[in-house]
């Protein structure tokens, strides 16, 4: 067990004096006992259980492909809160909660994913001044494990809610792939909530088409010194063909990119063999559509002008979805942000994230805010106070559904 102590300095009024008066800075010290569950001290975090069950969840390794121990944990903790719990053939966790306090409502789904990016071993969780981060050498896991915490406190404390469908997918960070071998049938909810948006001001109501493009390329192997003539460079290849793409952000809202070459053994060796993976993106599907044609089309002519070889495999993953800015969970999510203080706006992204899937399925699925910050890097962190008005708007947005 390893102790650490935290000072909080918090600024305090005297009584009867008029703001910006008599101000007194005070020092207050807690404990975090970091083991199986942690014991925080100190009266300003009214949630101290979704806190320290946070805290306990970012430890419990799930990198994409990883995620089984934490899915069985989840699954424990949802029956615990009485849901009937499901892991699919693919290892995607459903959990189904009956209505409580009301009666006749439609369900809402709510949805995250358990898996997180690298590196995301031996997170070490430290909270300091309001705000918990990682020791510096490992992401948080906040995305997406504070929605998940924010989740399951919202439905421990929630007086009203309707029917609840919660779908926690796995692999989302690496393609989606996980909502993707979701069983759709077993929803009967037609709208729902993502918790998966960093901040809580903005509301995401689109996502892009997004096309994934790998090319391998096929040279001749040979010596570079001794007859180099003999071979084919896979390696020049694929830089005439990378050189002629377009990339980037080519408009407000298509992007394009080549993210991974690999290709070579030795270095007096000509390369025979070239992999690399592209992509591009659009919130207009024609576009992105067009634009995935576009570079399939330069990378065959450019490859093949040194006499090498090419195998393209396009996958479009997802197809551009749009939901209106009046629709009833845009209303929804916005009245609940309002009520912890939060005037949120609609936005679009050309980040793309299980809510496409979902939209895709006819599940209107807005995204929605749990206050990560600086996700995907070993800065990422988040506010308690953040935490606190996520789990306020879940359990906001259950009263509204049940009205």
């Amino acid at each position: 067990m390893v102790l650490f102590v935290v000072k909080v300095f918090t600024t305090e009024r005297t009584k009867g004096f008029h703001k910006g008066r008599n101000e007194v800075k005070t020092q207050k010290i807690f404990q975090i006992k970091f083991n199986s569950h942690f014991k925080i001290k100190n009266e300003k975090f009214m949630n101290e259980r979704m806190i320290n069950q946070f805290m306990e969840m970012v430890q419990i390794e799930s990198e994409s492909g990883n995620e089984a121990n934490f899915m069985n944990y989840l699954k424990a903790e949802f029956e615990k809160l009485g849901g009937e719990v499901t892991i699919d053939s693919y290892g995607n966790l459903i959990a189904k909660f009956a209505e409580k306090g009301c009666t006749g409502k439609e369900p809402i789904l709510m949805s995250c994913h358990a898996d997180t990016v690298q590196p995301g071993k031996g997170i070490e969780p430290v909270l300091k001044d309001g705000v918990i981060r990682s020791k510096g050498d490992t992401i948080l896991g906040a995305d997406d494990k504070a929605g998940i915490a924010e989740l399951l406190e919202a439905l421990r404390v929630a007086e009203v809610h309707p029917p609840v469908e919660v779908g926690i997918s796995r692999q989302e960070e690496v393609g989606l792939l996980g909502i993707k071998e979701m069983d759709f049938s077993m929803f009967k909810a037609k709208k729902g909530y993502l918790l998966d948006n960093d901040e809580l001001e903005t509301i995401i109501i689109g996502g892009p088409s997004y096309y994934a493009i790998d090319a391998t390329i096929k040279g001749r192997g040979a010596h570079a010194g001794m007859e180099p003539e003999k071979g084919i460079n896979a390696i020049q290849a694929a830089a005439f063909a990378i050189a002629k793409l377009k990339l980037g952000r080519l408009d407000e809202e298509t992007t394009a990119n080549v993210g991974v070459i690999n290709g070579g053994i030795i270095r007096n060796g000509v390369p025979d063999n070239v992999t690399f993976l592209a992509e591009c993106r659009s919130l207009n599907h024609e576009k992105a559509e067009k634009l995935s044609k576009e570079m399939e089309k330069i990378i065959r002519e450019e490859v093949t002008k040194n006499g090498s070889k090419v195998e393209i495999f396009i996958d479009n993953k997802c197809k551009a979805v749009e939901i209106s800015p009046d629709a009833e969970v845009v209303e929804t999510a916005k009245k609940a942000l309002k009520s912890v203080g939060v005037d949120a706006t609609t936005t679009f992204i050309t980040g793309f994230t299980d809510a496409s899937i979902y939209n895709n399925n006819g599940i209107e699925m807005a995204g929605v805010g749990i206050g990560a910050r600086l996700e995907h890097s070993t800065d990422e962190h988040i506010y308690v106070d953040d935490m606190e008005k996520a789990k306020n708007m879940i359990v906001e947005i259950f009263k509204l559904s049940a009205v």
